[in-house]
């Protein structure tokens, strides 16, 4: 049974140079269960080649994105984050307290907004929706079971 193909053999395929580097970074977004920015990216590629530059990250994802293979994200902490393109719809959730992003689906949520875009006359073709909040504050008596 054949693997499916990796991040850089679609890159590859669609006409893209693949360099050792640039599937070094390729690898590291793909291997990343965040949503890494630029500099999180080249610290995690350096480990396989402590040449790699940041101007090759930020050239490689230049190329990604512009390939429509990647979804650049702006959470509000000022850096770009990234996150390889499939066909998994989800929507974000980013703690303001850690930065950290949850990743959701809601089958309620996605009827709605279909009812939405209907009652307005409209037929939605996509959607990007970021939610912001911090955990909630849990009182010493309250039950927080169920």
């Amino acid at each position: 049974m054949a693997r499916p193909p990796t991040l850089a053999d679609r890159a590859q395929a669609n006409g893209v140079k693949m360099t050792h580097q640039r599937r070094l970074i390729c690898d590291a977004l793909e291997a990343s269960d965040d949503h890494p920015d630029v500099d999180a990216l080249h610290v995690r590629a350096r480990k396989n080649d402590p040449k790699l530059s940041l101007s090759s990250v930020y050239r490689t994802l230049r190329a990604l994105e512009t390939m429509d293979m990647i979804s650049r994200h702006d959470f509000g902490d000022g850096r770009a984050r990234f996150e390889i393109k499939d066909d998994r719809h989800h929507d974000h959730l980013i703690d303001t307290t850690t930065g950290r992003v949850i990743e959701f689906l809601d089958p309620k949520l996605e009827a709605l907004k279909n009812e939405i875009a209907a009652r307005l006359g409209y037929e939605l073709q996509s959607h990007r929706l970021e939610l912001y909040g911090q955990p909630r504050k849990r009182s010493s008596g309250a039950n927080t079971a169920g």
